[in-house]
């Protein structure tokens, strides 16, 4: 196992290997498509769809493997729940990364009546309603999902013939005030936050998508998120663990085959000398 050496600076915090100080993982570990996940469970869970893992590290929240999936090399990370460790996670991927994608496969809370707990949903861009992400740009600055992302997770998910829905993603910065539940004995400032954004069409909330799609645009790379529902706020209802437990093998699942196909829309735009994929190509 790889040690990690004295760290050689303050801002870009890693050692002489290049090594980073929270994924604890050197330039040519990672892969360049990437499945995030926030619980370090769940990336060990994800990882048994692999084959050939060549790369195993674990420190902190962050649980990363990488190997094959039907032939093409990926990493799946775990980042822990919320927006300031995903900007870590993020920020250390890019440092030893080329171009990476980054696909967010978690959970949520749907906001809408139509969707049903056990639903996936797809983020085609996000409500910054956390403020990991205003101390890298402004205010009104747009969370968006890349085009070739969204794409890909929807074909993925269409191919596995299950019920899944495609929309804005409201993040917020923690689970419980920050998402406006209603918590015995403790005033929150913002308890009809989940009826005002259903209101305005926002199909659900969770705590990372916004930085995730902030980083990545201006980096330049694409990202996109999966997630299952796991509660309806609207409803007020939540998923049984049997339920769970199976929907979250689906939505990994369309999380890696959504990998594959966006490397096969990345061999076409070589071959063709394209910046942008297009379904011609």
């Amino acid at each position: 196992m790889a040690i990690q050496t004295d760290i050689q600076s303050a801002d870009v915090v890693c050692d002489k290997q290049g090594r980073r100080y929270h994924i604890d993982l050197a330039p040519g570990e990672l892969a360049e498509y990437i499945v995030l996940v926030g619980e370090a469970k769940r990336a060990e869970r994800a990882a048994k769809l692999l084959t050939d893992i060549r790369i195993e590290r674990y420190n902190r929240e962050y649980h990363t493997f990488t190997g094959r999936y039907k032939g093409l090399e990926i990493s799946i990370m775990s980042t822990g729940m919320g927006p300031g460790c995903t900007e870590i996670g993020v920020i250390e991927i890019f440092q030893i990364t080329k171009n990476p994608t980054l696909l967010r496969v978690g959970t949520c809370g749907s906001l809408q009546p139509k969707m049903e707990v056990g639903d996936l949903i797809i983020s085609t861009g996000a409500v910054r309603l956390e403020d990991t992400s205003t101390y890298f740009v402004h205010e009104g600055y747009p969370a968006i999902a890349n085009h070739e992302a969204v794409l890909a997770l929807t074909m993925a998910a269409d191919k596995l013939d299950i019920k899944y829905h495609l929309g804005i993603t409201a993040t917020g910065s923690g689970f419980y005030g920050a998402q406006g539940r209603d918590i015995p004995g403790i005033h929150i400032r913002y308890p009809n936050l989940p009826d005002e954004l259903a209101k305005m069409n926002v199909a659900n909330f969770e705590m990372e998508a916004s930085t995730l799609f902030t980083l990545c645009a201006m980096k330049g790379c694409r990202a996109s998120a999966i997630c299952t529902a796991v509660a309806n706020r609207y409803k007020k209802t939540f998923i049984s663990n049997e339920q769970k437990s199976a929907k979250e093998k689906i939505a990994l699942t369309a999380g890696l085959d959504a990998l594959l196909i966006l490397a096969k829309m990345d061999k076409a735009k070589t071959a063709k000398n394209k910046k942008y994929w297009i379904p011609d190509l």
